[in-house]
C-alpha cells in the first residue's frame, strides 16, 4: 500500500514539473512572434519621400526643408537655395551616396517647362545642401532635389516657388512635329520603341554632324556617363531621371531605358557633352 502511494506521488510531481516547463517554454516563442509581427509592419510601412515604396533592404524616410536667401526672389538676381534633408523623425540625415559623381542633383523648371536647369548643390554636412542660381524671368518654378541617402534608395523631393519680375509669355506644351533638332552643330534624332504608358521602352538619341552628316563619335563623359535624361509630365508632377544603358558610349547613339508611368504629354531633356561643352536637347512627346 505504501509503495503504491509513493508511485502515485512521484507521478503527480512529474506531471506538475512538465506543465511548469511547458508554460516557461511558451513565453519566449510568443515574444518572438510579436517581434516578427512588428518587423513585418515596419517593412510594409517603409516608403521614400516621393510616396513610392522604398526598394532594397533598408527603408529610410526623408523629407526636404527648403529655404531661399530671399523670401521673395527676384528674376535676374542671384538667389541662394538651401535644402535640408531630415529623416522621418525630423533629424538631419548625415550621409549621402555619390550618384553619378554628385551627392545631389537639383532640377529647376519653369511652370511651362520652357526653362530647364540641372545644377549640383554643395554638401555642407549635417543634411544641408546649398547652391546659388539666377532665375531668368518672373513666374513659378519647380525645384526637384534628387539624392540617395546612404543605406537607402534614390529619393526626389520637390517644391514650387514664385519669382518676382517680368514674366515672359507662357509657351504651350505641345508634342513636337519633328523629332530631329540641331544643337551646338549636332543634329539629334530621337527615336523609341513601342510607345505606351506602363511599358519599358528604349529612348535613343542618334547624333550626326549638322554640316557633314558624319556620325558623332566623340561624345565626352557627362557626370560619369555618355549622357543623362530628365523627363517631366506636362504638369511637372511625374519626374524621371534616366541613365544610359551603356555609360561608356561615345556616340553616335546614346540609349536610355525608361517607363512612362501614365498616358499624357511629357518633355524629355537629353544632356550631353562634346569638346568640353555641355548641351541640352529637349523633345516633347505624347504618350498614349
Amino acid at each position: 500500500m505504501r509503495r503504491l502511494l509513493i508511485v502515485a506521488l512521484i507521478a503527480v510531481l512529474s506531471l506538475a514539473t512538465a506543465c511548469s516547463r511547458s508554460k516557461h517554454d511558451e513565453a519566449p516563442l510568443a515574444a518572438e512572434n510579436q517581434d516578427s509581427a512588428e518587423m513585418n509592419q515596419m517593412n510594409h510601412d517603409g516608403h521614400d519621400a516621393s510616396g513610392h515604396a522604398a526598394s532594397g533592404t533598408s527603408h529610410i524616410q526623408t523629407e526636404a526643408v527648403w529655404k531661399l536667401s530671399d523670401e521673395k526672389p527676384q528674376a535676374g538676381k542671384t538667389t541662394a537655395i538651401t535644402v535640408q534633408i531630415n529623416d522621418g523623425k525630423g533629424k538631419p540625415v548625415a550621409e549621402f551616396d555619390f550618384n553619378h559623381e554628385k551627392q545631389m542633383h537639383l532640377i529647376i523648371v519653369s511652370r511651362d517647362l520652357a526653362y530647364f536647369d540641372h545644377i549640383h548643390p554643395i554638401y555642407n554636412g549635417n543634411g544641408q545642401f546649398q547652391v546659388e542660381t539666377d532665375f531668368p524671368a518672373g513666374g513659378d518654378y519647380k525645384l526637384i532635389a534628387d539624392y540617395v541617402p546612404t543605406g537607402g534608395s534614390a529619393v526626389n523631393n520637390s517644391t514650387w516657388i514664385s519669382v518676382l519680375g517680368s514674366a515672359g509669355e507662357a509657351k504651350p506644351i505641345e508634342p513636337d512635329k519633328s523629332l530631329v533638332k540641331t544643337f551646338n552643330g549636332v543634329e539629334v534624332t530621337l527615336s523609341y520603341g513601342h510607345l505606351m504608358a506602363g511599358m519599358d521602352l528604349e529612348l535613343n538619341f542618334h547624333m550626326t554632324d549638322a554640316n557633314t552628316h558624319e556620325p558623332v563619335t566623340d561624345l565626352e563623359p557627362y557626370l560619369g556617363a555618355v549622357g543623362h535624361v530628365v523627363i517631366l509630365s506636362a504638369d511637372a508632377e511625374q519626374y524621371l531621371h534616366v541613365h544610359p544603358t551603356e555609360e561608356k558610349a561615345k556616340g553616335p547613339d546614346a540609349a536610355f531605358m525608361t517607363r512612362f508611368p501614365e498616358s499624357g504629354i511629357y518633355k524629355v531633356w537629353g544632356q550631353f557633352q562634346r569638346e568640353g561643352k555641355t548641351f541640352v536637347v529637349p523633345f516633347v512627346i505624347d504618350v498614349p
